[in-house]
């Protein structure tokens, strides 16, 4: 157990030590930022207030404040739910490291089996985003509230943090199930540029869900990252969509919901947050075991 302690220790230090590798397990966080700053944000404040307008007696100043809030804490959602991608993605690029100079067979040859390895390299990834996630989640908790939001109340801080943890553990092993079969730093990074291109696009971030052809849509369902980001907009802009969409028809909340895929049906059910937890675990599971008939084939494979 102190071995296996100290090669999570190791492959978390090598993380945050490299600057580089913080700043581009971010990048995507930032280009979602910077594209809702600059294009989208505005567009779906507009659609908000646009919907509000037909309504009589709304405050127009104050329903476009709430949409604003209301817009924000949407794509703050989706930056935690990605960040959960990038970090354990980079995070893993130790051990693409390690098979490419030579350590991982050197730390083979130590007393630790290749399970407790494979496990340091999962746990480091799960651990540094759970960290990320987390400071993301009070970072954006103590803008929103800078902005007139209501703080978030002890069981969805709770809710959030088992999010948080849930989804983390979900793409540490599927990053190391990529990171199993990929066998050079340059086939990591044209990998990581990838992913990290289709990260906010998978997500329904970019574009809203509702917005997409069926065809697409139904293929972004079948990916984890979408019910990732359903689950924590869920939580994450419950208080403020009241506040919104007060004394607005319950039809006018949920087809704002539909579009902007706060909720979600997929294939013929409505996926709740529990449900979207539970695809995750199946999906988490799945690729662990996956990860491992990967390393079992490479162990075979060099002897």
């Amino acid at each position: 157990m102190a071995a296996f302690i100290e090669l999570v220790k190791r492959n978390i230090r090598i993380y945050l030590r490299d600057r580089g590798a913080v700043f581009f397990s971010l990048l995507s966080m930032l280009i979602v930022i910077l594209l809702m700053i600059l294009f989208l944000g505005d567009m779906n404040i507009s659609a908000i207030t646009d919907m509000l307008s037909q309504l009589p007696g709304r405050d127009a100043e104050q329903d476009e404040k709430n949409a604003e809030l209301l817009v924000l804490q949407w794509t703050l959602a989706g930056v935690i739910s990605i960040n959960a991608v990038s970090v354990t993605l980079s995070v893993l690029t130790a051990m693409i490291r390690d098979k490419g100079n030579g350590t991982l067979w050197s730390i083979y040859t130590s007393p630790v089996s290749r399970l407790s390895i494979a496990m340091s390299y999962i746990c480091a990834a799960w651990i540094s985003s759970i960290i990320i996630c987390a400071l993301t989640l009070a970072l954006s908790e103590i803008y929103c509230v800078s902005l007139g939001a209501e703080p978030f109340t002890l069981i969805q801080h709770i809710q959030l943090l088992g999010m948080i943890c849930v989804n983390s553990f979900t793409f540490a092993c599927i990053m190391y199930f990529l990171a199993s079969i990929v066998r050079s730093e340059g086939a990591w990074s044209g990998l990581g540029t990838i992913i990290g291109t289709l990260v906010g696009f998978l997500g329904g971030i970019y574009l809203p869900i509702g917005s997409l052809a069926d065809g697409i849509a139904n293929v972004l369902k079948c990916t984890p990252i979408l019910y990732g980001t359903v689950m924590f907009r869920q939580i994450m802009t419950a208080q403020t969509a009241d506040t919104c969409f007060e004394n607005a028809p319950a039809e006018m909340t949920e087809e704002y919901n539909e579009v902007m895929g706060v909720t979600l049906e997929a294939f013929g059910y409505d996926i709740t947050v529990a449900g979207c937890i539970g695809i995750l675990v199946i999906c988490g599971i799945l690729f662990l075991l996956l990860g491992a008939a990967a390393t079992s084939y490479s162990k075979r494979k060099d002897r």
